[in-house]
C-alpha cells in the first residue's frame, strides 16, 4: 500500500482540488442551470442528466471507471493516481454544488455571458488539473495521449472531441444552445492552452546581420538576455553568415526591435513563438537558482 502512494505530493493534489473545485462550479452554475451541454465525458453526463434525470456526479464516476486501465497503460502509476484523485474529487465538487448551489445564475436572457464564464471556469479548472499532472478521466487521457505522441494541443484535440459529443447532445439541445456550448468549449480551450503553456512562453529571434558581434554585445548590455551565434549559408550568395539565436520575454520584443534597428537597420530577422522555456534568466538566475515570482 505504500509502495502505490510513493511519489505523491501534496501540492499537485491541492492544486487538482481547487481545479476540480473551480471546474464543478462552472459545469453546475453556467452549464446546468442555463440548459448548456458540454463536450467530452462531461457533455454525456450532462446529456444523461437532461434525459434521464442521472446525476452527473454520479455518471462522471460510471463512465470513467474503464478509462483508468488505459490510463494506467499509458502514464504509469502515478498518472493513474492523479486520474483516480480528479475524477473522484471532481464528482464529489459535482455532487456537493448539484445539493448545495452557491447561487442561482438564470442568465437564459444573456446566454453568450453564460457561454464565455462557462469557458472560462471549465478551462481554469481544467488548465490548473493538467498542470498539476492530473486528469478528470475521460477525454483528458485521450488528449494527453494526442499531444504526447502526436504533438496535437490539449486544448485544439479536446475542441474537436467536443464537438462530436455537442452533435450528438443535438437530440435534446436545441440549434441555438448547441451554437452557445461551442463557444464555451472553444473559450474553454484557449484558456488551457493559456494556463499549460502561457506560463513560461516568450519569443525567439533570429538574427542575420554583419554586427553579430555588436549587437550581441548590445542585446547583453540593454537587455541582460545572452544569445547563441550560430553559423548558416546563404543560399542565393553561397556566403557564410552568423546567425544570432536569442529568447526573450515576449514584453520585451519591442525593445530588441529597437536595438536591431539601432545597430543595423539592414538585419534580417525573424520572431517565432516559444511555448515554454526553462533555464537562466527565464527560471532560474546566473548562479542557477530558482526566480521568486514578481508581483
Amino acid at each position: 500500500m505504500a509502495r502505490l502512494f510513493q511519489g505523491i505530493k501534496l501540492r499537485p493534489i491541492l492544486i487538482i482540488f481547487i481545479g476540480t473545485t473551480i471546474f464543478g462550479f462552472g459545469i453546475i452554475h453556467f452549464n446546468l442551470q442555463n440548459g448548456l451541454a458540454h463536450g467530452g465525458f462531461t457533455g454525456i453526463t450532462l446529456l444523461l442528466y437532461y434525459l434521464f434525470k442521472i446525476e452527473p456526479s454520479l455518471s462522471n464516476l460510471v463512465l470513467n471507471i474503464p478509462l483508468f486501465l488505459i490510463g494506467y497503460k499509458l502514464f504509469g502509476r502515478l498518472m493513474l493516481m492523479y486520474s483516480l484523485i480528479g475524477t473522484v474529487s471532481l464528482s464529489v465538487s459535482l455532487r456537493i454544488f448539484e445539493l448545495y448551489p452557491v447561487t442561482e445564475l438564470p442568465l437564459q436572457d444573456d446566454m453568450i455571458l453564460v457561454s464565455i464564464f462557462a469557458g472560462v471556469f471549465v478551462g481554469t479548472g481544467l488548465g490548473m488539473i493538467f498542470r498539476a499532472g492530473g486528469t478528470t478521466g475521460g477525454v483528458d487521457i485521450l488528449a494527453r495521449l494526442a499531444n504526447k505522441y502526436f504533438g496535437i494541443s490539449i486544448g485544439k484535440f479536446m475542441l474537436c472531441f467536443d464537438a462530436i459529443v455537442i452533435i450528438i447532445s443535438l437530440i435534446h439541445l436545441s440549434i441555438p444552445h448547441a451554437m452557445y456550448t461551442l463557444v464555451a468549449v472553444f473559450v474553454a480551450s484557449r484558456v488551457i492552452d493559456l494556463i499549460i503553456e502561457g506560463a513560461n512562453a516568450a519569443k525567439s529571434a533570429m538574427i542575420i546581420s554583419s554586427k553579430t558581434d555588436e549587437l550581441s554585445q548590445v542585446i547583453i548590455e540593454r537587455m541582460s538576455r545572452g544569445s547563441t551565434v550560430l553559423t548558416g549559408k546563404g543560399s542565393f550568395t553561397a556566403d557564410e553568415r552568423q546567425i544570432l539565436y536569442c529568447v526573450i520575454h515576449r514584453n520585451e520584443l519591442v525593445q530588441l526591435k529597437n536595438l536591431i534597428d539601432d545597430v543595423d537597420p539592414y538585419a534580417f530577422f525573424s520572431v517565432n513563438d516559444v511555448k515554454e522555456v526553462s533555464g537562466e534568466g527565464f527560471t532560474f538566475d546566473k548562479q542557477r537558482q530558482p526566480l521568486k515570482p514578481t508581483s
